[in-house]
């Protein structure tokens, strides 16, 4: 097989580390490429995050050759075919050549291989099936190389057959679709996309979670969301997730606040459901239990979040979310539902207004109360109560003597009506 094309020297290429490994296996005559998302990444300028490597050699004999050369050798999945190499602080997969002579389901029965295009015929899209030589060579069996060209992303071989083999590339493909792909998407994957998508529910939550994360995550997932609700995708996965307007909506406003895009947020942002439906989506992507209260919050928040309401009100419902990130994603999504454009100057407001919750804790605490003199019980938590609604009321302007001197006010005269200071800030506030 003769290369394709090149790709000049990178530094993940030309590190140390990088050479250490290469040096080890090619010492005891292996042939070894850097393979998949390395090149892919690599070859459209982006930046690589992980460096597998692929090899002839038999993952026994990759072992050998890595402790001969000094380098650290994990069998991670040796049964598979992998080690990890582990030179410092860098890690490398290292997987020998393989074809699949049986598949079930996301797992098959390989026979470890000397022939590079039979390994690259293993996988699932043909800007994956790129492997590269230490010197930057690069060899496309499969077209990935004008695939990424057009921003056209194609299954290797048949899409159904792929598809089959591991129903996870369905949503693999969506993914991609949203990071790499421009224009009209692949008619032929779309087609088994659509009529596999009914196996979908066969998936982890977990695996589902983790694709559909990365496809929120992408610069503008709007348009891939959108075909996956109208090829029928979405409707095995989360039927409540159609509101791709929403989405597009966040995304955009994201963008010209310089906001970095987070998951959750962008799931409550598809979800057309109560708090119940949200807590039902949370189990089916077997969300943490901190994600699943905070999307929860996001379908029915607990008070009203307007970032066009006043300061007072503003940090008033900051105080009471005690949560700077949930009220920062409410002001967006609540942002993103107004009737008409709000100016941004008005949301970047709201938004730093979460700056001030370390700021807004009550001055005072039961003991204080009961350094006053004031017997244990109830009446110290209502008393309580009392002085933290009047703070709350007078924008929690007043510090700690203050609110001492408020306490000890309605604990020598009781009144559950706040004083005229209240009245006027709450009056203010409105």
């Amino acid at each position: 097989m003769t290369f394709n094309a090149r790709i000049a020297p990178q530094p993940w290429m030309t590190a140390p580390e990088t050479r250490a490994v290469f040096d080890a296996l090619a010492a005891g005559g292996a042939d070894a490429r850097f393979v998949g998302g390395c090149v892919r990444d690599a070859w459209l300028g982006r930046k690589v995050k992980d460096i597998d490597i692929a090899t002839h050699a038999p993952p026994e004999r990759v072992m050998d050759l890595l402790k001969a050369g000094g380098i650290g050798a994990i069998p991670t999945g040796i049964e598979h075919g992998t080690i990890t190499a582990v030179v410092g602080k860098a890690h490398y997969e290292i997987t020998t050549l393989r074809r699949d002579v049986e598949t079930f389901g996301r797992h098959a029965r390989v026979e470890f291989t000397d022939d590079w295009r039979e390994d690259a015929a293993r996988r699932d899209l043909t800007m994956n099936a790129l492997s590269c030589t230490l010197d930057g060579c690069v060899y496309d069996p499969f077209g990935g190389l004008a695939d990424m060209a057009a921003g056209r992303v194609r299954f290797v071989g048949d899409p159904r057959q792929r598809i089959e083999e591991d129903v996870l590339r369905l949503l693999r493909f969506f993914r991609f679709h949203a990071h790499y792909g421009r224009g009209a998407p692949d008619a032929a994957a779309l087609v088994a996309c659509a009529e596999m998508a009914p196996r979908l529910p066969s998936l982890s939550g977990e695996r589902v979670r983790g694709e559909l994360s990365r496809l929120l995550a992408a610069p503008d997932p709007a348009s891939a969301w959108d075909l996956m609700i109208r090829f029928g995708v979405m409707a095995h996965l989360l039927p409540d997730a159609v509101r791709t307007a929403r989405l597009d909506g966040l995304v955009r406003l994201e963008h010209d606040l310089h906001e970095p895009p987070e998951a959750v947020r962008r799931f409550a942002a598809v979800l057309d459901t109560d708090r119940a439906g949200a807590l039902a989506v949370a189990q089916t992507l077997r969300l943490s239990n901190a994600d699943r209260d905070r999307l929860a919050a996001l379908i029915e928040p607990p008070m009203a979040v307007a970032p066009s309401d006043g300061p007072v009100k503003r940090r008033q419902a900051l105080y009471r979310l005690g949560d700077a990130g949930l009220y920062r994603d409410l002001v967006l999504l609540a942002a993103v539902d107004a009737p008409g454009p709000m100016a941004l100057d008005a949301i970047k407001a709201a938004l730093a207004t979460a700056e001030d919750l370390p700021s807004l804790v009550l001055p005072i605490a039961g003991r204080d109360l009961l350094a006053m003199g004031m017997p244990r019980g109830p009446a110290v938590g209502a008393l309580l109560k009392q002085v933290e609604a009047w703070w709350i009321a007078e924008d929690f302007r007043p510090g700690r003597d203050e609110c001492l001197a408020e306490a000890k006010r309605r604990l020598d005269k009781p009144s559950p009506v706040p004083g005229e200071g209240a009245r006027a800030a709450a009056s203010r506030a409105g």
